[in-house]
């Protein structure tokens, strides 16, 4: 279930799957992408994207993750997320892993209290991450901390997470709604303006025909086959590169 609560400009849009550590499957992230063009709709000026529970989002279901819908239904949610003109900010409470990481990086600013946690498991995994997403961890903290996240599947907590850019600073909802109380004072077009000439400097738009080659392979390689026989098997993939 996603919920979205409204107040004096800012909406409050929240992953409610607590017994499933929020995580996000087709039907979560298409009511997640509904619901949030429903608030943009509604004239809000910031929105703060935030988890029920303890965790922000364990990343994708398992059980879904290994299908193309899923692919489909996530991009669609963080494609609205930077398409929208007004300040996103992710609320980090606890682990955001996976594609936890991906809604967490799409937003402009993340404020993460002392129990949030970043990750991007996909080479345990037999995934893979779009190339945006790369680029995005790569733009906002750096090549070596997206070379940890992505090859040695390091997990980062507040505090590092912090020094390498990937929150911009420690807090919990309450202090993420100071901030989107006070950004939705501050002059709409001037911030639009700001979020889409960083978007263009810094994430260019062109289009690597041999990445997405690359990532299309991932997704239809015996590797991918194997994570999934192995997630049913209730044992590790033994990966070999085809």
């Amino acid at each position: 279930m996603i919920t979205a609560t409204m107040r004096d400009g800012v909406a409050v849009i929240t992953l409610r799957r607590p017994e499933k550590r929020n995580a996000l499957d087709i039907p979560h992230l298409n009511e997640f992408t509904e619901t949030f063009s429903g608030t943009l709709d509604r004239g809000v000026r910031t929105v703060v994207v935030t988890g029920e529970g303890q965790c922000f989002s364990a990343g994708a279901d398992l059980g879904q993750v290994y299908t193309s819908d899923f692919r489909e239904a996530l991009y669609r949610a963080l494609q609205a997320i930077t398409a929208a003109s007004i300040p996103v900010i992710a609320a980090v409470n606890g682990p955001a892993i996976g594609a936890g990481t991906q809604l967490a990086i799409a937003c402009d600013l993340r404020v993460a209290d002392v129990t949030a946690s970043f990750a991007v498991p996909t080479a345990k995994n037999g995934l893979a991450v779009d190339p945006w997403t790369v680029r995005r961890l790569a733009t906002l903290a750096g090549g070596a901390t997206a070379s940890a996240m992505l090859l040695a599947c390091e997990i980062f907590d507040v505090h590092a997470a912090v020094q390498r850019g990937l929150a911009d600073r420690v807090g919990d909802l309450d202090a993420a709604l100071r901030l989107a109380d006070e950004l939705a004072t501050f002059a709409p077009l001037s911030l639009s303006y700001s979020k889409r000439a960083l978007q263009r400097l810094l994430e260019p738009e062109a289009r690597d025909e041999h990445l997405v080659a690359l990532f299309e392979e991932c997704w239809g390689s015996a590797d991918f086959a194997e994570a999934q026989i192995a997630r049913v098997e209730r044992r590790t993939p033994k990966f070999i590169g085809k």
